[in-house]
């Protein structure tokens, strides 16, 4: 039987949980205050510990500090009804097993209000941090370090399940000097993710540089990256002191770097190896102490398939690996991704307070957002304009959806007249990332059709597209042109 202390402040609620859990065949132990958790777990033989975030004269992160002083190995699980993206980093990379929700709303006089589900899902999750704490009183494991400084991160919103994920990765990735692999769609929140694992780093107080790797044409990128030396090539006046060198003793954020070239990919991998850099036309080797976090919206398995990315790179970035989900994934974030946009938004755009009606969120929750977050964004800035500072109905969504979607071409309509009508339509409107548009406009028009004419066979139309069948698999489920076994 998994022995158990829970340190909970509100009484009601833990007799609660510890009557549920032990129907789950858990030998539970209750703290009703922060000084009694800390001395009960010190002394007590205890597999786990589940502990409220906030316990009225300490809190969580508190107590794991202690308790790591004691038993560094004694798994605790933080609790808390409040859903924030600080509390899940923080608690992550304080060194806490995991971070569990409280349900949003229940009955403390009504048992049966605490659902069986619920229950289980944490009796499974302290069952397992059970069994990884008997697995460690047998093996000796060494000491690590554990960050106790807290550091301000960019805004991320969500409470969801997949966005709770998210938060803990970076917790634990901030906990440590890793390499960081951030893999997602477009307009995820890429960077955003990456400025969080730096302000919770140690790093934090060095500096965190940005780039764009497809951005920049190839033939400037090295440059760009490791720097240059006068006279290394035409236009090369002075020389210049690279992002790598920029950055040493903080962290360098590579974005998009799926589209990086073979031979950069090369250099790049030595930098991660031997943590040296040499400028385009040097031969002096410099040392740089750096932190790499990159992030693709591409599938670089697939791309390491088609010889179009180095395995060996992509093992030594993929140590740290953190996915955000599409905003399809998490449509019940929309009224937090709502309210934060228009409250963010608001006052540049004359609109304070901005009030949005609960059928318009609703309406935004069953579009199909291929822009993800980004595009959600980009549409309620219009929305906001359109509003006038009055409320936001779903009449008005629609309204900005139709100014923010881009028009499909018109039968008698040529290519270059085509992408001139969504250039127009982009500097009126506002709208946004028409390369990618038109991108993902053309790639699914080109897989739909070759997919119809090769009449299902997906190797065939592979072939004519002159991709891999994994390749043309991922496209067809992407667009839903296709059943996967067909």
């Amino acid at each position: 039987m998994t022995n158990v202390l829970i340190v909970e402040d509100e009484r009601g609620f833990a007799a609660l949980l510890k009557r549920a859990l032990e129907r789950e065949g858990v030998s539970v132990e209750l703290a009703l205050t922060f000084e009694e958790g800390l001395e009960r777990a010190q002394r007590g033989q205890f597999e786990v510990v589940l502990t409220d975030l906030y316990l009225g004269s300490g809190t969580a992160l508190e107590l794991i500090a202690r308790l790591r002083e004691v038993n560094r190995h004694l798994p605790v699980i933080v609790m808390t009804g409040k859903h924030t993206t600080e509390t899940a980093i923080e608690a992550t990379k304080y060194g806490a097993y995991d971070y569990f929700a409280k349900p949003d709303v229940f009955d403390f006089d009504d048992a049966s209000r605490l659902s069986w589900s619920w229950v289980a899902e944490l009796s499974d999750m302290i069952e397992g941090a059970a069994a990884g704490h008997r697995l460690t009183a047998k093996v000796r494991l060494p000491d690590d370090t554990v960050i106790l400084s807290p550091a301000a991160d960019e805004r991320m919103v969500g409470r969801s399940r997949p966005m709770q994920e998210v938060f803990k990765a970076i917790g634990r990735a901030a906990a440590t000097d890793m390499t960081v692999l951030i893999r997602g769609e477009t307009g995820t929140g890429k960077e955003l993710a990456a400025r969080a694992v730096y302000s919770h780093s140690a790093r934090s107080k060095q500096p965190f540089v940005i780039i764009n790797c497809a951005a920049i044409p190839e033939n400037l990128l090295e440059s760009e990256l490791f720097g240059h030396e006068k006279g290394a090539f035409t236009d090369a006046y002075a020389r210049r002191i690279g992002r790598f060198e920029q950055a040493h003793g903080g962290t360098i954020f590579l974005d998009e770097i799926g589209d990086m070239g073979f031979p950069l990919q090369r250099k790049l991998l030595r930098v991660l190896q031997e943590k040296t850099i040499e400028r385009v036309g040097g031969k002096q080797t410099i040392q740089v102490d750096v932190r790499v976090i990159a992030a693709t919206h591409r599938n670089l398995e697939l791309a390491v398939q088609e010889n179009e990315f180095r395995a060996d790179l992509y093992y030594r970035l993929n140590v740290a690996a953190i996915y955000l989900p599409a905003l399809r994934e998490r449509s019940e974030d929309m009224p937090d991704l709502v309210h934060h946009f228009l409250r963010r938004h608001g006052a540049e755009l004359g609109s304070t307070d901005p009030i949005i009606t609960g059928e318009a969120i609703q309406l935004l929750q069953k579009q199909s957002w291929p822009g993800n977050v980004r595009q959600l964004r980009n549409v309620l800035r219009k929305a906001l304009l359109l509003a006038r500072g009055l409320v936001i109905s779903p009449e008005v969504v629609r309204e900005a959806l139709a100014q923010m979607t881009p028009p499909r071409p018109e039968v008698d309509q040529t290519f270059p007249e085509y992408v001139s009508q969504l250039l127009s339509r982009a500097r009126v409107s506002g709208m946004e990332n028409v390369r990618e548009t038109l991108i993902e406009m053309t790639d699914r028009e080109l897989y739909a059709q070759a997919i119809d004419r090769a009449k299902g066979d997906q190797s065939k139309a592979a072939r004519w597209l002159g991709v891999s069948r994994p390749t043309m698999l991922e496209k067809l489920r992407k667009f839903g042109l296709h059943p996967a076994d067909r």
